[in-house]
């Protein structure tokens, strides 16, 4: 499916990458939605974008989840595209003694029961479409794994495994199943990481993915050439020069 001129639901829309795809998409005649957790900072994406609607939603939440998709179906039902891109990233230390496991459980709500929650509330709608698409935001480091940060690469280590067996569960529906894997961009996912020097400028990142998502042919996993380091290292040969790239 290319999207132009479709309706589209991006979770975590308020803020770095998925504000950043809410207006590209937006500029690319496609009426988008948007969701945070957030209410001040939803609202602040919505004064700079006022053709979008936002909805404030913690996505960790299973019942309001299920309350938000039957509303948003209810006021959008052209909607026919989904990006599943709210997400948290935290540091852990599993040599601490006791081990706090606080931001596994936030982690593993946010970035994997969350989505897979909303998608299965959606999926009903968006086979009923004539044509739609489901797509998934894993990482860079679903390939390759940050040390510091062993839930947050799990959590999208299992999201890409899981969209690649939906993708086939939907093979010969309307709907189409892809993959966004970023590499380190330049956003506040993490406190300072947008002055890294080593990270992918947003604008770089959001402009190279619209264009793939706008394109003529879609494909499964929407990657830019800056994540190849870690997402053919293994495939390459490279997999362990790669993490201690990393975590050196």
């Amino acid at each position: 499916m290319n999207f132009t001129n479709r309706t589209i639901l991006i979770t975590g829309g308020n803020s770095g990458i998925g504000q950043a795809l809410a207006e590209a998409l937006q500029a690319h005649g496609n009426r988008i939605i948007i969701t945070g957790r957030n209410p001040a900072s939803l609202n602040a994406a919505l004064e700079r974008n006022p053709a979008m609607t936002g909805y404030t939603l913690d996505v960790t939440d299973p019942a309001a989840l299920e309350a938000f998709a039957a509303q948003v179906l209810a006021d959008h039902p052209a909607l026919d595209a989904v990006i599943l891109n709210a997400g948290i990233m935290e540091t852990e230390d599993y040599a601490a003694a006791p081990v706090a496991l606080g931001a596994m459980e936030r982690t593993i709500a946010t970035n994997l029961a969350a989505p897979i929650r909303l998608a299965a509330g959606l999926l009903p709608h968006l086979r009923a479409r004539p044509e739609a698409a489901l797509v998934t935001v894993s990482s860079g480091l679903a390939f390759v794994p940050k040390a510091s940060t062993p839930t947050y690469s799990a959590t999208k280590a299992a999201i890409h495994s899981w969209t690649q067996a939906v993708r086939h569960q939907l093979r010969g529906t309307s709907v189409s199943v892809h993959e966004i894997a970023p590499p380190l961009v330049a956003t506040e996912l993490t406190p300072g990481q947008s002055q890294v020097a080593a990270a992918m400028p947003l604008k770089d990142f959001t402009d190279e993915v619209v264009g793939i998502l706008t394109g003529p042919d879609v494909p499964d996993e929407v990657l830019v050439n800056r994540v190849r380091f870690q997402r053919d290292a293994e495939a390459e040969g490279r997999y362990l020069a790669a993490f201690a790239a990393i975590n050196g």
